[in-house]
């Protein structure tokens, strides 16, 4: 585990926290030196716990506040499928650039240890459709932000925004204000 319960925080309470803090393993220098990656693939590959994280997004959320669920590539796929399917609703991947087969819009933002563009297929969303936007971890808030700009450009309404794990110490929640963000754990 990669805190103890007694120091876990998230915007679910400190169960929820306990719990997806349970399954991260740190890896250090990647994707490049200095950089101590948060993997959460354990997490996934645990039917039980990836369960509970999912009906805990659900509720937080509501099955009726959004009409259809958008994950970032690539882990917020696996949320957003799997909140999509429980919930009876579509999902849109929100992609890196050049992935995308038809028209785009695309946003480019900075990450912690570099730059990147990420795309929406501008026929994604029904214009007004409310949005649940999902990713696994909360950096510098650039690719959040970026994803929140591609639903709104691509027409959309953003219902929500869901990331498992927020790095705290970054201030990416701080610069996605005055937007709410739900983070089931916070380091």
């Amino acid at each position: 585990m990669t805190e103890t319960t007694a120091e876990v925080r998230g915007d679910s309470g400190p169960e929820v926290a306990a719990l997806v803090a349970s399954r991260v393993v740190d890896v250090p220098d990647f994707p490049k030196p200095g950089i101590l990656f948060k993997d959460l693939m354990p997490l996934f590959a645990d039917g039980e716990v990836f369960h509970a994280v999912i009906d805990r997004i659900i509720a937080h959320h509501g099955a009726d506040s959004f009409d259809v669920v958008a994950g970032v590539e690539a882990r917020g796929f696996v949320l957003a499928a799997a909140v999509a399917y429980a919930t009876g609703k579509g999902v849109v991947p929100i992609r890196k650039a050049g992935k995308l087969p038809r028209d785009v819009f695309a946003a480019s933002y900075a990450l912690e240890y570099g730059e990147a563009t990420l795309e929406v297929h501008q026929d994604a969303f029904i214009a007004g459709h409310r949005v649940l936007v999902l990713d696994d971890v909360l950096a510098t808030g650039g690719t959040a932000g970026a994803a929140v700009e591609l639903v709104e450009q691509a027409g959309g309404t953003v219902a929500g925004l869901t990331v498992l794990m927020e790095l705290g110490f970054l201030g990416g929640r701080e610069r996605l204000a005055p937007r709410t963000v739900h983070a089931l754990l916070t380091v």
